[in-house]
């Protein structure tokens, strides 16, 4: 595993956390683009820092994510794929279409793509899929 890496995980972590959107959006690239789990398609970091400002104001407000590694691919040395289990706890409320387990927990599955541009990774693209819980 990579530390950099790591590292980009760790501080959206706290980002997400701390429900700041600017540093959310920090290691996002400029011409990245984001698929959240209504299906809706952002393009570039200022996109994605106001629609997490959004999530952050209203059904997100006060939560906390955790976010694992599950695999890390390098394609190149300075291109990545990267697949994360999002949990989501502390939530308000949720939107309809957005269902969770008995537990309460709000699951996701993130794939993102990473590359390496003057020593730092950066975000290209962020698609994260919702994981229904099968009743």
């Amino acid at each position: 595993m990579s530390v950099a890496v790591e590292t980009l995980v760790t501080n959206l972590v706290k980002a997400w956390n701390n429900g700041d959107s600017k540093s959310y959006a920090e290691r996002f690239a400029d011409d990245g683009f984001f698929t959240n789990v209504f299906g809706m398609s952002y393009y570039g970091r200022k996109a994605f820092e106001e629609r997490h400002a959004q999530v952050f104001e209203t059904f997100a407000k006060g939560s906390s994510v955790r976010l694992v590694i599950r695999k890390l691919r390098f394609i190149r040395p300075d291109v990545a794929i990267m697949d994360v289990d999002s949990e989501v706890i502390g939530y308000s409320t949720l939107p309809p279409s957005i269902k969770v387990g008995p537990d309460g927990v709000l699951r996701s599955k993130l794939l993102l793509v990473l590359v390496k541009e003057n020593s730092e990774w950066w975000i290209s693209a962020y698609h994260n899929v919702a994981v229904t819980p099968i009743r």
